[in-house]
């Protein structure tokens, strides 16, 4: 049984005013094969630095969600919290903003847990075989008004939903924290 009795979907913050990161690319300008890696659910097992561009400049935020891979880039303050609530949570990898002095993160949410309730849910469409992709038969094609089942946490404070990897799960009191820091960026969704 879970130790915490509420999450929330943690989001970007969509204002006009904001700045918006790209891809992360390499060295050499590429972006990764696989952006996937940062969304997983699992710890990445090799990594070199990368430069996430900005695709529209304006007003710096603390929390980000970076290109269509939906990377989360956090800058120090804010990873170090994440460290320090939920350490065997979270994964951070040194990243570049392409202009920007301050220190960013990747943070990687390091467990995948399949808790997403489809009855509590307001809609849930799964991938079908005449969708003709195999490789994501089964999952979820689209989740609308998320609701998990906590029973099937566990102890996460952080996490990725199974079969629906693009939504960032974080518990209460990682909610409250970011909350108490006054971090920009941010935007929450009971789930």
């Amino acid at each position: 049984m879970s130790n915490h009795s509420r999450y929330f979907r943690l989001d970007e913050e969509v204002l006009s005013e904001n700045w918006y990161l790209g891809t992360p690319v390499d060295s050499q300008g590429r972006e990764l094969e696989n952006m996937r890696e940062f969304t997983s659910g699992q710890r990445v097992q090799s990594y070199r630095r990368m430069t996430v561009p900005i695709d529209e400049t304006g007003r710096r935020r603390e929390f980000n969600m970076a290109g269509a891979g939906r990377t989360v880039v956090v800058n120090v303050r804010v990873a170090t919290l994440f460290a320090e609530l939920a350490p065997d949570d979270v994964q951070l990898l040194p990243v570049a903003v392409q202009g920007s002095p301050d220190e960013y993160q990747i943070l990687v949410a390091t467990k995948l847990i399949r808790c997403i309730d489809d009855a509590a849910t307001e809609e849930v469409l799964y991938w079908k075989p005449e969708d003709e992709r195999p490789d994501k038969l089964g999952e979820y094609r689209s989740v609308y008004g998320m609701r998990i089942d906590p029973t099937k946490v566990g102890r996460a404070k952080v996490f990725r939903t199974w079969g629906w990897d693009i939504a960032l799960i974080v518990s209460d009191d990682i909610k409250r924290a970011l909350e108490d820091a006054h971090v920009t960026g941010t935007r929450f969704e009971e789930v």
